[in-house]
């Protein structure tokens, strides 16, 4: 053989193997962990089955590997919705949600590997808005637990229906419009009036009972001296007269700048006679 033939020959072998290099190339694909695949047929469409995690193989140009992340990922709604008494609140909603693995074939055919962006913004805010439609703005809050729940419920079943597993639903943020705000103020400096109000009134009639009382007993005190007045007559009167100048004189004779002055003109008859 000379050499010409078998150059030729080799870059004939050499085509053959980049060719067959090729088409194994484009006969394998491989599905990473967390993700399934689904194959595309030309002649047959989109085969019922799913292909797992691994390398595989397949038709090349007439079929085609769709990739499928199956793990969980979080997704937020935000929807601005109105109350049962008419008030306007902001909600936040995170959902973690994933496909059914078993149904990925039909996910892909109605829905696309977008399923996601073209599902759950639209059911996120259908159910928070029919839920919170229920309530009263100020139950939001204290029955905050039981509106998570019902709307857990209805979000879950809703995502169902489009073959989209939840694995949790949790209301993030929850805030109301200025006026919700400034009737909740007015009615918290209202309740604080009414407080203020009522311990005013409450002190009134403390002071009421006190006056009350004291008059009693000094209607007493005066029914008991006139008592003692009736059964004893002036003798009583004039012991309290005593009593009374004691207690002043006590109090003037602890003041240094009071004279005492005799009763009567004695003093000056006593100075007339000193000046003869």
């Amino acid at each position: 053989m000379s050499a010409q033939a078998a150059l030729q020959r080799l870059s004939q072998l050499a085509v053959a193997v980049g060719i067959g290099g090729s088409f194994l190339s484009a006969s394998l694909y491989t599905v990473d962990g967390g993700e399934q695949a689904v194959i595309f047929d030309r002649f047959r469409g989109v085969l019922d089955k799913t292909v797992g995690e691994g390398t595989h193989i397949l038709i090349p140009w007439l079929q085609r590997p769709i990739i499928f992340d199956i793990r969980t990922h979080a997704h937020t709604v935000s929807s601005v919705t109105g109350t049962k008494d008419l008030q306007m609140v902001n909600l936040g909603l995170r959902v973690l949600y994933r496909p059914d693995t078993n149904r990925l074939p039909e996910i892909y055919k109605r829905l696309g590997v977008e399923y996601n962006e073209k599902v759950l913004p639209s059911i996120g805010n259908e159910v928070l808005k029919a839920v919170v439609a229920q309530f009263d703005a100020d139950q939001l809050l204290t029955e905050r637990p039981y509106v998570s729940s019902l709307v857990r419920e209805s979000l879950l079943r809703r995502a169902k229906e489009f073959d989209i597993l939840l694995d949790d639903v949790a209301i993030t943020h929850l805030s109301y419009g200025a006026e919700f705000s400034r009737a909740v103020e007015q009615k918290q400096v209202a309740q604080q009036e009414a407080e203020r109000s009522k311990f005013i009134v409450a002190k009134a009639e403390q002071e009421k009972r006190a006056a009350v009382i004291r008059a009693e007993g000094e209607s007493e005190a005066a029914k008991l001296i006139s008592d003692a007045t009736a059964q004893c007559g002036p003798a009583l009167i004039e012991l309290r007269r005593i009593e009374a100048s004691r207690e002043i004189a006590g109090t003037l004779s602890k003041t240094p700048n009071v004279m005492y002055v005799p009763e009567g003109n004695n003093m000056l008859f006593a100075m007339n006679s000193l000046l003869k």
